[in-house]
């Protein structure tokens, strides 16, 4: 039995899409292991729920929408960075996967099942690494859509290299493909971080004064 479930595991990873499948899966585990060790009250949970809402509002607030997915937006990471630095990683994770799954829902472009993974939970997971920066927060929100911008770049160089133009690497259409939202969509939130009061609003989210 031990043998057969390691030459399919063998076989599996030995696939792109097969290898970033399990990737994928073993930090969506590792993250929900993490939590198991994290007391979710009613008040982060609370927050939690008004970050993904005020997140989805703003993601709706679009200044430019890409043709395969993708769109640079007024701020839309905000909440999840702040609800990071709040409350750490493993909870910013918990909400972007959350917020990846209502995203899939409102906004689907699916080639792949893989493809979803690494374009619509994982990317909003990986903002959440942000929290680890939180005496930092410009830093943070660079980490954190980098990590981002990580998910979108695999999924774009391994399932959407047929739209690459002729001549036109995958790997390169991807890279310039999602920097060029990601990176007008960085430059916004780091405008509206450092315009914001955001460690008097960590404070108040964790319920001190």
């Amino acid at each position: 039995m031990k043998e057969i479930f390691y030459s399919k595991f063998m076989e599996l990873s030995a696939q792109p899409a097969g290898a970033f499948l399990l990737a994928g899966i073993l930090i969506i585990i590792f993250v929900f292991f993490y939590l198991k060790q994290i007391k979710l009250t009613t008040k982060i949970l609370t927050n939690m729920g008004l970050m993904i809402a005020l997140t989805v509002i703003l993601n709706m607030l679009r200044i430019y929408h890409m043709p395969q997915g993708g769109s640079v937006t007024l701020g839309g990471m905000v909440p999840l960075l702040l609800l990071s630095y709040s409350y750490g990683p493993a909870v910013g994770a918990l909400a972007g996967f959350v917020y990846g799954l209502v995203n899939l829902v409102q906004d689907p472009f699916i080639l792949h099942p893989v493809q979803v993974l690494f374009d619509y939970p994982l990317p909003y997971m990986a903002v959440s690494i942000a929290g680890c920066f939180q005496r930092n927060i410009l830093m943070g929100a660079v980490v954190g859509i980098f990590g981002r911008f990580i998910c979108h770049f695999i999924s774009g160089a391994v399932f959407f290299g047929s739209y690459a133009p002729e001549g036109i690497s995958p790997y390169w259409y991807s890279l310039v493909f999602n920097a060029s939202y990601l990176i007008p969509d960085l430059l916004i939130c780091l405008i509206i971080l450092h315009m914001l009061p955001i460690k008097v609003l960590v404070r108040q989210m964790r319920g001190r004064s």
